[in-house]
Protein backbone atom coordinates (compact mmCIF):
# COMPACT_ATOMS: atom_id res chain seq x y z
CA UNK A 1 0.00 0.00 0.00
CA UNK A 2 1.49 3.38 -0.94
CA UNK A 3 1.26 6.12 1.77
CA UNK A 4 2.35 9.89 1.52
CA UNK A 5 4.69 10.80 4.07
CA UNK A 6 5.53 14.88 5.70
CA UNK A 7 8.99 14.48 6.98
CA UNK A 8 11.67 16.90 8.06
CA UNK A 9 15.33 16.18 7.93
CA UNK A 10 17.38 19.06 9.49
CA UNK A 11 15.35 22.46 8.71
CA UNK A 12 14.04 21.50 5.52
CA UNK A 13 10.67 19.55 5.16
CA UNK A 14 9.88 17.78 2.23
CA UNK A 15 6.89 14.91 0.96
CA UNK A 16 7.79 11.32 0.47
CA UNK A 17 5.78 8.68 -0.75
CA UNK A 18 6.51 4.97 -0.13
CA UNK A 19 5.14 1.45 0.24
CA UNK A 20 4.49 -0.33 3.45
CA UNK A 21 1.83 -2.76 4.45
CA UNK A 22 0.59 -0.08 6.90
CA UNK A 23 1.06 3.73 8.55
CA UNK A 24 2.94 1.59 11.61
CA UNK A 25 5.76 0.65 9.06
CA UNK A 26 5.88 3.37 6.62
CA UNK A 27 6.76 5.88 9.35
CA UNK A 28 9.32 3.15 10.71
CA UNK A 29 10.74 2.70 7.35
CA UNK A 30 11.24 6.53 6.93
CA UNK A 31 12.51 6.99 10.01
CA UNK A 32 15.45 4.22 9.40
CA UNK A 33 16.13 6.40 6.19
CA UNK A 34 17.02 9.36 8.40
CA UNK A 35 14.09 11.36 8.61
CA UNK A 36 12.01 13.18 11.39
CA UNK A 37 8.00 12.07 10.24
CA UNK A 38 5.17 14.53 10.71
CA UNK A 39 2.33 13.24 9.51
CA UNK A 40 1.09 10.14 7.15
CA UNK A 41 -1.29 9.76 5.40
CA UNK A 42 -2.46 7.13 2.68
CA UNK A 43 -6.09 7.22 0.85
CA UNK A 44 -6.92 10.35 2.16
CA UNK A 45 -7.36 8.80 5.73
CA UNK A 46 -6.06 10.88 9.11
CA UNK A 47 -3.07 9.12 11.00
CA UNK A 48 -5.42 7.89 13.42
CA UNK A 49 -7.84 6.39 10.63
CA UNK A 50 -4.68 4.67 9.24
CA UNK A 51 -3.64 3.18 12.21
CA UNK A 52 -6.68 1.39 13.19
CA UNK A 53 -8.02 0.26 9.97
CA UNK A 54 -4.62 -1.01 8.97
CA UNK A 55 -4.15 -2.53 12.20
CA UNK A 56 -7.22 -4.39 11.39
CA UNK A 57 -7.17 -4.88 7.76
CA UNK A 58 -3.36 -6.66 8.53
CA UNK A 59 -4.96 -8.74 11.49
CA UNK A 60 -7.38 -10.28 9.31
CA UNK A 61 -4.96 -10.47 6.28
CA UNK A 62 -2.13 -12.72 6.45
CA UNK A 63 1.49 -10.96 6.63
CA UNK A 64 4.10 -11.99 3.81
CA UNK A 65 6.82 -11.67 7.16
CA UNK A 66 8.42 -15.41 7.34
CA UNK A 67 8.80 -15.61 11.09
CA UNK A 68 10.70 -19.07 10.77
CA UNK A 69 13.15 -17.53 8.68
CA UNK A 70 13.74 -14.58 10.81
CA UNK A 71 13.72 -17.07 13.90
CA UNK A 72 16.55 -19.28 12.02
CA UNK A 73 18.68 -16.26 10.74
CA UNK A 74 18.64 -14.47 14.00
CA UNK A 75 19.72 -17.64 15.92
CA UNK A 76 22.47 -18.24 13.09
CA UNK A 77 23.43 -14.53 14.02
CA UNK A 78 23.67 -14.87 17.79
CA UNK A 79 25.29 -18.46 17.65
CA UNK A 80 28.02 -16.20 15.67
CA UNK A 81 28.93 -13.89 17.89
CA UNK A 82 26.68 -10.72 16.96
CA UNK A 83 24.89 -8.66 19.42
CA UNK A 84 21.14 -8.32 19.04
CA UNK A 85 21.34 -5.28 17.62
CA UNK A 86 23.83 -5.69 15.30
CA UNK A 87 22.09 -8.75 13.84
CA UNK A 88 18.79 -7.05 14.02
CA UNK A 89 20.58 -4.42 11.85
CA UNK A 90 22.00 -7.11 9.54
CA UNK A 91 18.68 -8.34 9.11
CA UNK A 92 17.35 -5.15 8.20
CA UNK A 93 19.97 -4.10 5.56
CA UNK A 94 19.47 -7.55 4.05
CA UNK A 95 15.77 -7.53 3.73
CA UNK A 96 14.80 -7.16 0.09
CA UNK A 97 10.64 -7.65 0.74
CA UNK A 98 9.29 -3.69 1.58
CA UNK A 99 6.99 -5.06 4.38
CA UNK A 100 9.58 -7.28 6.39
CA UNK A 101 12.12 -4.34 5.89
CA UNK A 102 9.90 -1.91 7.59
CA UNK A 103 8.94 -4.88 10.07
CA UNK A 104 12.87 -5.48 11.15
CA UNK A 105 13.30 -1.45 10.52
CA UNK A 106 10.56 -0.75 13.27
CA UNK A 107 11.98 -3.53 15.72
CA UNK A 108 15.91 -2.05 15.15
CA UNK A 109 14.06 1.32 16.08
CA UNK A 110 12.43 -0.09 19.40
CA UNK A 111 15.81 -1.75 20.31
CA UNK A 112 17.70 1.82 20.01
CA UNK A 113 14.72 3.39 22.06
CA UNK A 114 16.07 0.95 24.56
CA UNK A 115 13.15 -1.57 24.41
CA UNK A 116 13.83 -5.15 25.18
CA UNK A 117 13.49 -7.67 21.88
CA UNK A 118 10.27 -8.84 23.76
CA UNK A 119 8.56 -5.06 23.96
CA UNK A 120 10.16 -4.22 20.06
CA UNK A 121 8.13 -7.41 18.87
CA UNK A 122 4.73 -6.51 21.13
CA UNK A 123 5.06 -3.49 18.23
CA UNK A 124 4.00 -5.88 15.69
CA UNK A 125 1.27 -8.44 17.16
CA UNK A 126 -0.01 -9.32 13.49
CA UNK A 127 3.43 -10.93 12.75
CA UNK A 128 4.34 -11.92 16.44
CA UNK A 129 1.83 -14.02 18.63
CA UNK A 130 1.68 -13.76 22.31
CA UNK A 131 3.29 -17.72 22.48
CA UNK A 132 6.74 -16.21 20.78
CA UNK A 133 6.70 -12.72 22.67
CA UNK A 134 6.42 -14.51 25.98
CA UNK A 135 9.25 -17.10 24.89
CA UNK A 136 11.50 -14.25 24.12
CA UNK A 137 10.74 -12.56 27.51
CA UNK A 138 11.11 -15.29 29.37
CA UNK A 139 14.73 -15.91 27.88
CA UNK A 140 15.40 -12.30 28.63
CA UNK A 141 15.23 -13.21 32.18
CA UNK A 142 17.10 -16.25 32.10
CA UNK A 143 19.93 -14.95 29.13
CA UNK A 144 19.74 -17.99 26.81
CA UNK A 145 17.77 -16.38 23.77
CA UNK A 146 19.90 -18.33 21.27
CA UNK A 147 18.38 -21.62 23.14
CA UNK A 148 14.87 -20.10 23.55
CA UNK A 149 15.19 -19.64 19.43
CA UNK A 150 16.12 -23.26 19.20
CA UNK A 151 13.72 -24.13 21.10
CA UNK A 152 11.05 -22.51 18.65
CA UNK A 153 12.57 -23.73 15.51
CA UNK A 154 12.41 -26.99 16.72
CA UNK A 155 8.68 -26.56 17.61
CA UNK A 156 8.23 -25.03 14.49
CA UNK A 157 9.81 -27.59 12.32
CA UNK A 158 8.04 -30.75 13.90
CA UNK A 159 4.97 -28.79 14.57
CA UNK A 160 5.21 -28.00 9.70
CA UNK A 161 6.36 -31.65 9.54
CA UNK A 162 2.84 -33.16 10.88
CA UNK A 163 1.11 -30.36 8.47
CA UNK A 164 2.75 -30.97 5.80
CA UNK A 165 2.11 -34.43 5.72
CA UNK A 166 -1.54 -34.35 6.35
CA UNK A 167 -1.04 -31.85 3.17
CA UNK A 168 0.90 -34.09 1.29
CA UNK A 169 -1.48 -37.44 2.12
CA UNK A 170 -4.78 -35.31 1.00
CA UNK A 171 -3.10 -34.24 -2.73
CA UNK A 172 -3.93 -37.74 -4.47
CA UNK A 173 -7.43 -38.24 -3.31
CA UNK A 174 -8.18 -35.01 -4.56
CA UNK A 175 -6.65 -35.06 -7.99
CA UNK A 176 -8.68 -38.63 -8.09
CA UNK A 177 -11.60 -36.69 -6.80
CA UNK A 178 -11.20 -33.65 -9.67
CA UNK A 179 -10.07 -36.43 -12.66
CA UNK A 180 -13.43 -38.71 -11.46
CA UNK A 181 -15.75 -35.58 -11.67
CA UNK A 182 -14.10 -34.09 -14.62
CA UNK A 183 -14.68 -37.89 -16.36
CA UNK A 184 -18.23 -37.92 -15.16
CA UNK A 185 -19.22 -34.44 -15.76
CA UNK A 186 -17.63 -35.02 -19.60
CA UNK A 187 -19.86 -38.24 -19.78
CA UNK A 188 -23.13 -36.53 -18.71
CA UNK A 189 -22.38 -33.26 -21.05
CA UNK A 190 -20.94 -34.98 -24.16
CA UNK A 191 -21.66 -38.23 -24.47
CA UNK A 192 -24.72 -38.88 -22.92
CA UNK A 193 -26.88 -35.62 -25.38
CA UNK A 194 -24.98 -38.11 -28.49
CA UNK A 195 -26.49 -41.13 -27.25
CA UNK A 196 -30.47 -39.03 -26.51
CA UNK A 197 -30.21 -37.95 -30.26
CA UNK A 198 -30.06 -41.47 -31.49
CA UNK A 199 -32.70 -42.60 -29.10
CA UNK A 200 -35.02 -39.97 -29.77
CA UNK A 201 -35.24 -41.06 -33.50
CA UNK A 202 -35.88 -44.36 -32.87
CA UNK A 203 -38.77 -43.44 -30.95
CA UNK A 204 -37.92 -46.32 -28.64
CA UNK A 205 -39.34 -46.99 -25.19
CA UNK A 206 -36.44 -46.30 -22.58
CA UNK A 207 -36.03 -47.64 -18.99
CA UNK A 208 -36.90 -44.91 -15.99
CA UNK A 209 -33.35 -44.36 -15.00
CA UNK A 210 -32.09 -44.36 -18.78
CA UNK A 211 -34.56 -40.99 -19.24
CA UNK A 212 -33.36 -39.58 -16.26
CA UNK A 213 -29.55 -39.77 -16.99
CA UNK A 214 -30.72 -38.56 -20.69
CA UNK A 215 -32.51 -35.86 -19.06
CA UNK A 216 -29.73 -34.71 -17.56
CA UNK A 217 -26.89 -34.99 -20.66
CA UNK A 218 -29.29 -32.27 -22.19
CA UNK A 219 -29.84 -30.14 -19.21
CA UNK A 220 -26.03 -29.97 -19.20
CA UNK A 221 -25.36 -29.09 -23.15
CA UNK A 222 -28.58 -27.03 -23.25
CA UNK A 223 -28.31 -25.04 -20.10
CA UNK A 224 -24.77 -25.42 -19.14
CA UNK A 225 -24.06 -22.03 -18.42
CA UNK A 226 -27.09 -21.81 -15.82
CA UNK A 227 -25.99 -24.84 -14.28
CA UNK A 228 -22.45 -24.21 -14.22
CA UNK A 229 -23.08 -20.17 -12.31
CA UNK A 230 -26.08 -22.34 -9.97
CA UNK A 231 -23.32 -24.42 -8.78
CA UNK A 232 -21.23 -21.74 -8.19
CA UNK A 233 -23.11 -19.85 -6.11
CA UNK A 234 -24.31 -23.22 -4.31
CA UNK A 235 -20.61 -23.68 -3.92
CA UNK A 236 -19.97 -19.92 -2.21
CA UNK A 237 -22.85 -19.94 -0.31
CA UNK A 238 -21.60 -23.31 1.53
CA UNK A 239 -18.30 -21.37 1.97
CA UNK A 240 -19.75 -18.74 3.61
CA UNK A 241 -21.90 -21.11 5.94
CA UNK A 242 -18.99 -22.97 7.05
CA UNK A 243 -17.28 -20.01 7.79
CA UNK A 244 -19.48 -19.12 10.63
CA UNK A 245 -18.16 -20.11 13.99
CA UNK A 246 -21.58 -21.50 15.16
CA UNK A 247 -21.85 -23.76 12.15
CA UNK A 248 -18.35 -24.22 12.10
CA UNK A 249 -18.44 -25.14 15.77
CA UNK A 250 -21.89 -27.49 15.82
CA UNK A 251 -20.01 -29.32 12.58
CA UNK A 252 -17.22 -29.98 14.34
CA UNK A 253 -19.02 -30.73 17.21
CA UNK A 254 -20.65 -33.79 15.13
CA UNK A 255 -17.34 -34.81 13.76
CA UNK A 256 -15.78 -34.94 17.31
CA UNK A 257 -18.75 -37.75 18.00
CA UNK A 258 -17.53 -39.99 15.47
CA UNK A 259 -15.78 -42.74 17.13
CA UNK A 260 -12.18 -43.33 15.44
CA UNK A 261 -12.31 -39.81 13.58
CA UNK A 262 -13.13 -37.95 17.22
CA UNK A 263 -10.24 -39.92 18.55
CA UNK A 264 -7.92 -38.87 16.10
CA UNK A 265 -8.46 -35.29 16.25
CA UNK A 266 -8.39 -35.68 19.87
CA UNK A 267 -5.28 -36.90 19.90
CA UNK A 268 -3.35 -34.78 17.25
CA UNK A 269 -4.96 -31.45 19.82
CA UNK A 270 -3.20 -32.91 22.44
CA UNK A 271 -0.15 -33.26 20.36
CA UNK A 272 -0.43 -29.68 20.23
CA UNK A 273 -1.17 -28.75 23.53
CA UNK A 274 1.85 -31.32 24.79
CA UNK A 275 4.60 -29.70 22.85
CA UNK A 276 3.35 -26.10 22.72
CA UNK A 277 3.86 -26.58 26.60
CA UNK A 278 7.19 -28.20 26.46
CA UNK A 279 8.21 -25.64 24.60
CA UNK A 280 7.02 -22.86 27.09
CA UNK A 281 8.30 -24.80 29.86
CA UNK A 282 12.02 -24.85 28.86
CA UNK A 283 11.71 -21.54 27.66
CA UNK A 284 11.06 -20.78 31.86
CA UNK A 285 7.46 -20.01 31.63
CA UNK A 286 5.50 -20.66 34.57
CA UNK A 287 3.17 -23.67 34.08
CA UNK A 288 -0.42 -21.98 34.73
CA UNK A 289 0.79 -19.30 32.70
CA UNK A 290 1.67 -21.11 30.11
CA UNK A 291 -1.49 -23.31 29.80
CA UNK A 292 -3.49 -20.01 29.76
CA UNK A 293 -1.54 -18.57 26.88
CA UNK A 294 -2.14 -22.20 24.77
CA UNK A 295 -5.70 -22.80 25.60
CA UNK A 296 -6.55 -20.81 22.05
CA UNK A 297 -4.53 -23.40 20.11
CA UNK A 298 -7.35 -25.53 21.68
CA UNK A 299 -10.99 -26.78 20.35
CA UNK A 300 -13.81 -25.45 22.31
CA UNK A 301 -14.72 -28.72 24.22
CA UNK A 302 -10.90 -29.64 25.28
CA UNK A 303 -10.34 -25.66 25.93
CA UNK A 304 -12.87 -25.89 28.58
CA UNK A 305 -11.48 -28.89 30.48
CA UNK A 306 -7.91 -26.69 30.40
CA UNK A 307 -10.05 -24.35 32.13
CA UNK A 308 -10.62 -26.49 34.63
CA UNK A 309 -7.46 -28.16 34.72
CA UNK A 310 -6.11 -24.78 35.45
CA UNK A 311 -8.46 -24.13 38.15
CA UNK A 312 -7.11 -27.50 39.49
CA UNK A 313 -3.43 -27.06 39.54
CA UNK A 314 -3.75 -23.36 40.98
CA UNK A 315 -5.98 -24.57 43.94
CA UNK A 316 -2.57 -27.16 44.87
CA UNK A 317 -3.64 -30.60 42.87
CA UNK A 318 -0.58 -32.08 40.90
CA UNK A 319 -0.82 -31.46 36.95
CA UNK A 320 -0.92 -35.29 35.85
CA UNK A 321 -4.25 -35.75 37.99
CA UNK A 322 -5.84 -32.55 37.11
CA UNK A 323 -5.03 -33.63 33.58
CA UNK A 324 -6.32 -37.04 33.76
CA UNK A 325 -9.41 -36.49 35.47
CA UNK A 326 -10.61 -33.97 33.17
CA UNK A 327 -9.66 -36.44 30.44
CA UNK A 328 -6.64 -34.61 29.17
CA UNK A 329 -4.16 -37.26 28.71
CA UNK A 330 -4.53 -41.24 27.25
CA UNK A 331 -3.06 -44.14 28.80
CA UNK A 332 0.57 -43.28 28.07
CA UNK A 333 0.42 -39.66 28.70
CA UNK A 334 -0.38 -39.96 32.11
CA UNK A 335 2.19 -42.40 33.07
CA UNK A 336 4.86 -39.67 31.19
CA UNK A 337 3.26 -37.28 32.79
CA UNK A 338 3.75 -38.55 36.63
CA UNK A 339 7.48 -39.46 35.37
CA UNK A 340 8.23 -35.99 34.72
CA UNK A 341 6.76 -34.71 37.93
CA UNK A 342 8.71 -36.92 39.83
CA UNK A 343 11.99 -35.79 37.51
CA UNK A 344 11.18 -32.02 37.93
CA UNK A 345 11.86 -32.71 33.72
CA UNK A 346 8.25 -31.37 33.06
CA UNK A 347 8.86 -29.37 30.10
CA UNK A 348 11.51 -32.07 28.45
CA UNK A 349 8.42 -34.32 28.92
CA UNK A 350 5.85 -33.24 27.75
CA UNK A 351 7.67 -32.55 24.46
CA UNK A 352 8.27 -36.50 24.40
CA UNK A 353 4.73 -36.75 24.54
CA UNK A 354 4.03 -34.65 21.92
CA UNK A 355 6.51 -36.21 19.92
CA UNK A 356 5.16 -39.51 20.22
CA UNK A 357 1.23 -38.71 19.48
CA UNK A 358 2.68 -37.02 16.50
CA UNK A 359 4.65 -40.18 15.38
CA UNK A 360 0.93 -41.72 15.68
CA UNK A 361 -0.81 -38.72 13.88
CA UNK A 362 1.74 -39.44 11.45
CA UNK A 363 1.01 -43.12 10.88
CA UNK A 364 -3.06 -42.90 11.23
CA UNK A 365 -2.74 -40.43 8.09
CA UNK A 366 -0.80 -42.75 6.10
CA UNK A 367 -3.26 -45.71 6.61
CA UNK A 368 -6.32 -43.26 6.39
CA UNK A 369 -4.51 -42.73 3.07
CA UNK A 370 -4.03 -46.16 1.93
CA UNK A 371 -7.97 -46.87 2.12
CA UNK A 372 -8.87 -44.27 1.10
CA UNK A 373 -7.65 -44.14 -2.37
CA UNK A 374 -8.85 -47.59 -3.56
CA UNK A 375 -12.08 -46.65 -2.17
CA UNK A 376 -12.04 -43.73 -3.80
CA UNK A 377 -10.87 -45.37 -6.98
CA UNK A 378 -14.04 -47.77 -6.45
CA UNK A 379 -16.49 -45.27 -5.78
CA UNK A 380 -15.52 -43.45 -9.47
CA UNK A 381 -15.39 -46.44 -11.23
CA UNK A 382 -19.09 -47.33 -10.31
CA UNK A 383 -20.14 -44.03 -10.92
CA UNK A 384 -18.16 -44.16 -14.41
CA UNK A 385 -19.73 -47.83 -14.80
CA UNK A 386 -23.67 -46.75 -13.82
CA UNK A 387 -23.52 -43.88 -16.68
CA UNK A 388 -21.94 -46.01 -19.49
CA UNK A 389 -24.69 -48.93 -18.70
CA UNK A 390 -27.52 -46.78 -18.32
CA UNK A 391 -26.60 -45.20 -21.73
CA UNK A 392 -26.05 -48.87 -22.70
CA UNK A 393 -29.36 -50.61 -21.45
CA UNK A 394 -31.33 -49.27 -24.42
CA UNK A 395 -29.38 -51.02 -27.07
CA UNK A 396 -29.10 -54.20 -24.42
CA UNK A 397 -32.29 -54.39 -24.33
CA UNK A 398 -32.68 -53.78 -28.60
CA UNK A 399 -30.40 -56.76 -29.65
CA UNK A 400 -32.35 -58.77 -26.80
CA UNK A 401 -35.78 -58.18 -28.64
CA UNK A 402 -33.96 -58.79 -32.02
CA UNK A 403 -32.94 -62.42 -30.88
Amino acid sequence: MKFELKVAQGTSIRSLALEAGNAMQARALAESQGYSVLTVRGAGFSLDKLFSANRVSTKLGQSKFNLMLFSQELLALLESGLSLVEAIEALAEKEQQTESKAILNQIKAALFEGLPLSSALELVPQVFSPLYIALIRASERTGDMAQALARHVTYQTQVDAVRKKIIAASIYPSILLVVGGLVVLFLLGYVVPKFSGIYESTNTDLPWMSQMLLRWGQLLQKQGKTVFLVFIALLGLLIFVFNRPAVRAAVMGKVWQIPALGESLRIYQLARLYRTLGMLLRGGIPLVTAMGMVSSLLQPLLRNQLARVIADVREGKPLSSAMEQHGMTTSISIRMLRVGERTGQMGEMMERVGAFYDDEIARKVEWFTKLLEPILMIIIGLVVGLVVVLMYMPIFELAGNIQ
